[in-house]
């Protein structure tokens, strides 16, 4: 009983640690974003092009040697790419005209759009706790937008249009979560990392090629931008990556809790970095969204069975698979 204890805690406090390394990487990932605006570089795709190489050069040997069949059509895996290429296009360019902080509170808009669009094309059922949850959210980050439209105090030359950006990017950012959702059902999350890497890379180079090459030759490159960049794509790769590992093991309770602290990683950054002055409706915005989160989060009943109907269909997949290397009827299986 005592070692069972004692395994539970060191894995409380490993799942912790990775909800952590979520939240410091999506704060880390806005950091470079800013300093990279500051320094008058508008390269959102290349910066994208950077986070998705790495996911395609880490994950698609796994894939090759394995030798198996995509789960997944490639035509899906491509369209889930260009969305995805487009909600992180948007919201990076969104620190050209807005600060860091609007740009991390409104990130928050992702959970309101994933809640409709798994309610409606996953089937999943949520309590009313949660769509009260998500209506706090709603209202705090109205004020982040009100907040920003009274004048120069948030930071940015055009913060409305920043904020306009970063909604439309968490547009995508919902349908990207539910489509990595519908296909990690279907297969491990290896696959699906390895080909939003590579889908990635496919549609960053064509729109850099369409719409970033002027950006990219007015850029004065100098060891600071590189490494600029450098961390952007380090920080996103790790950000992508740990993301399943959460949701498996802590659940979307924990994920959307962990996501909360890198706001306050973006206040913290603002402050002591930027030595920006912040409106007190931010402080009340962040209240507000924080309460809306929290509520959300308690009264997320869904993560426990996700995780174990997910664990299941995996299971069942290596079994067909297993079977059909040593010739045997997948009936065998089934019953």
């Amino acid at each position: 009983m005592i070692e069972w204890r004692n395994n539970n805690v060191l894995g409380v406090i490993f799942v912790l640690f990775l909800g952590q390394v979520v939240s410091t990487n999506l704060a880390l990932t806005s950091f470079t974003s800013s300093l990279l605006a500051n320094h008058s570089v508008d390269a959102p795709l290349t910066q994208c092009l950077l986070c998705y190489s790495l996911l395609a050069l880490v994950y698609t040997p796994i894939v090759l040697y394995r030798r198996q069949k995509l789960s997944v059509p490639w035509y899906w895996y491509l369209l889930l790419g260009f969305i995805d290429v487009q909600g992180n296009l948007l919201v990076v360019k969104a620190y050209q005209y807005s600060s860091i902080t609007s740009v991390m509170l409104l990130d928050c808009w992702t959970t309101p759009w994933v809640l409709i669009l798994t309610w409606i094309f996953i089937g999943t059922r949520y309590s009313l706790g949660q769509f009260f949850g998500a209506a706090v959210c709603m209202a705090g980050l109205c004020l982040v937008v009100f907040s920003d439209s009274m004048g120069d105090a948030s930071g940015g030359k055009n913060p409305l249009l920043g904020d306009g950006l970063v909604m439309a990017g968490t547009v995508c950012y919902a349908l990207s979560n539910v489509g990595v959702e519908y296909c990690v059902k279907k297969k491990d999350l290896v696959e699906v990392l390895s080909m939003l890497g590579i889908s990635g890379v496919l549609v960053s180079i064509c729109q850099i090629c369409l719409m970033e090459r002027s950006n990219l030759e007015a850029i004065k490159w100098s060891p600071e931008i590189i490494s600029l960049f450098g961390s952007y794509a380090v920080s996103a790769f790790v950000f992508y990556s740990t993301i399943p590992c959460v949701l498996k093991l802590g659940g979307s309770v924990l994920f959307n809790l962990s996501l909360l602290t890198s706001d306050v990683w973006g206040v913290i950054i603002r402050v002591f970095v930027f030595h920006q002055h912040i409106q007190w409706l931010y402080y009340v915005s962040f209240n507000i969204v924080g309460v809306g989160l929290i509520v959300y989060s308690t009264n997320d009943q869904n993560s426990i069975t996700t995780t174990n109907v997910e664990n299941e269909n995996h299971n069942v997949q290596y079994l067909l698979l297993d079977e059909e290397n040593k010739g045997v009827e997948s009936q065998t299986v089934i019953i």
